[in-house]
């Protein structure tokens, strides 16, 4: 049995579609879970409930924990530590092996441009310390012997049918497509990889049917050379048809939307990943699984297809 605890995200939809190639025994776990493939078994659950987890964990060999809690600091400051204290007890009661899908927040910032897996951990943020300690955890339980488990890493996520995810669909495909301007932060000079997460679905399927993939971390391959933010907006706008009409948002800017938006007041303390040059290496996995990644215009014109009708 595989399980993916949080199957209703992006990531969990396309990770279970993946892992029929590996195994017919899939269990999706979630508030409201729902089929992917028809042979899976669905288990509804509140995973802030240790007693859930370890229910939902029990029987598995394989666990993937795709879950997103609420963009919100008190939110991840109260479920992820508890949440990954959690499961790591289940996995090793249950002598399970667990495949951890992360982020980048806990990376040095002025490391940002060629990340790889050993980039120092050295968070500028408090959500950023928040996923040093949960990346931590898991890498202590490797250390004691205790846990058997990788870490899957990726950039920022950009793909079709994922808007309410990302940042990329939300201010610049979203808005383009309806005659919006486009929405930056910072500036619109430096580079920023983005994961394809079709790409991060099939490499996560690999990543934990691979024995010796484990007790490591992995970053999830993501094409190179990357787009400035002005290349960005203007490659999705030709695909769109539309003009490229852009609006760039400075922190001070960010900063005083944040006072009406959550959503903006939670993102200014991440800004400094648009300041500077964010460049993600997946060269490690492309070159162990030869494993070409999606091209950036190839993944724009897929979004477009499926999402935009174009």
């Amino acid at each position: 049995m595989q399980t993916i605890l949080g199957s209703g995200g992006s990531i969990g939809h396309e990770l279970a579609r993946n892992l029929k190639e590996y195994t017919s025994d899939i269990r999706l776990v979630s508030r409201n879970p729902k089929k992917v493939n028809e042979s899976d078994e669905l288990m509804a659950a509140d995973l802030l409930s240790a007693a859930n987890i370890n229910q939902a964990v029990k029987g598995s060999s394989i666990v993937y924990v795709t879950i997103g809690f609420k963009y919100n600091l008190k939110v991840w400051q109260q479920n992820w530590p508890s949440f990954m204290s959690n499961v790591i007890k289940a996995c090793t009661e249950h002598n399970c092996k667990l495949v951890f899908l992360d982020n980048i927040y806990m990376y040095n910032k002025e490391d940002l441009d060629g990340m790889d897996e050993e980039t120092p951990y050295n968070p500028s943020s408090k959500k950023g310390l928040i996923r040093k300690e949960v990346a931590n955890m898991i890498l202590e339980g490797i250390k004691d012997g205790k846990l058997t488990a990788l870490i899957a890493r990726s950039a920022d996520f950009y793909g079709p049918t994922i808007p309410e995810n990302s940042v990329l669909a939300e201010t610049v495909f979203k808005t383009l497509s309806q005659g919006k301007k486009a929405n930056w932060m910072s500036s619109l000079k430096f580079k920023h990889s983005f994961t394809y997460t079709p790409d991060a679905a099939k490499a996560t399927a690999i990543l934990g049917n691979t024995d010796d993939a484990y007790n490591q971390v992995w970053h999830l391959p993501t094409a190179s050379d990357p787009f400035t933010g002005k290349e960005w907006i203007d490659e999705i706008a030709r695909e769109l048809n539309v003009t490229p009409k852009i609006q760039v948002a400075p922190i001070f800017l960010i900063r005083i939307m944040g006072i009406f938006s959550p959503i903006m007041r939670e993102l200014a303390e991440m800004m400094y990943q648009y300041d500077r040059d964010y460049v993600f290496d997946g060269s490690k996995f492309e070159k162990r699984f030869n494993f070409k990644p999606t091209s950036y215009l190839e993944g724009i014109k897929e979004i477009v297809r499926i999402d935009y009708n174009k």
